[in-house]
């Protein structure tokens, strides 16, 4: 098995720099997805309530033999859960049947509800009881970052993000890494928006990789968390020959000139209503 590169989180825990998304994986397939990427390698499983495979994730993670503290397991509190994020851990944790968490993050601000600082207090509660051994969000802008830094003291572990080289989110990157924050990339092939595109094309002919394989190594070489999600067993396997190559510094940049202002492909944290 090839060595998968690592990230210590502000709070000193470890966490790998690759793993696999289970988003739109339906419940009746995410044990047998889990547990190919497992055999495959995968370390990182990233999950979420309003996936509504927490149960099938959780069959795919007992199905294999590989100690429990060698696995990183995530899952997220739902919007509508803001105000009772310790009964919908518990009820995550039951669905997966686990006994701790690695990783539990608010999944989306919602700042119309107005919550989410009340729901990362009950975070910050669940870690210092010790049922999650981090805690973190995904989707919040440096706004909401900043508020709930301001209310709590407590930095998130990581920003899960929408994040792929036609949408950078660059001035948020850089608000993370001043504070220590890990940023965790969604999306991060842009739902397959990218694998047309010549200059990434480029690329992979020059490396000998595909397209996606070189877009999860500017994932990685950039020092972010990388999820891509596939139900394909081929595909999971070419997701994971990702560390034998490194990009060039040239390449890195080439990369770089793909971000756009239009690049977004999901909802805006700021107006999202759901």
């Amino acid at each position: 098995m090839s060595t998968q590169p690592t990230l210590t989180l502000n709070d000193g825990n470890v966490i790998p720099q690759f793993g696999l998304g289970v988003w739109q994986v339906p419940d009746s397939q995410a044990a047998q997805v889990v547990s190919h990427a497992i055999s495959t390698g995968y370390r990182l499983i990233d999950t979420a309530a309003i996936y509504e495979n927490e149960a099938g994730t959780g069959s795919g993670i007992a199905q294999k033999s590989v100690p429990r503290e060698e696995l990183f397991i995530t899952t997220k509190l739902w919007n509508s859960e803001h105000r009772n994020a310790p009964r919908a851990f518990q009820h995550s944790l039951d669905l997966l049947e686990l006994d701790y968490l690695d990783l539990y993050l608010i999944h989306w601000p919602k700042p119309r509800q107005n919550a989410y600082a009340e729901a990362w207090k009950a975070l910050v509660k669940l870690k210092a009881e010790g049922r999650v051994k981090s805690v973190g969000v995904s989707n919040f802008t440096v706004t909401q970052l900043k508020r709930i830094i301001d209310e709590t003291g407590v930095v998130p572990s990581v920003n899960q993000i929408e994040l792929h080289p036609r949408f950078q989110q660059n001035e948020l990157v850089a608000f993370h890494a001043e504070h220590g924050i890990v940023t965790q990339s969604w999306s991060p092939l842009g739902q397959g928006t990218l694998f047309d595109d010549p200059d990434l094309q480029q690329l992979a002919n020059k490396y000998g990789k595909t397209v996606a394989q070189v877009v999860i190594r500017w994932h990685l070489d950039r020092g972010f968390v990388v999820i891509p999600k596939s139900v394909k067993p081929a595909r999971i396997e070419e997701n994971f020959d990702v560390f034998d190559f490194d990009l060039d510094k040239e390449d890195i940049a080439k990369i770089a000139s793909l971000d756009s202002r239009d690049g977004r492909i999901g909802p805006d944290p700021d107006t999202a209503n759901f």
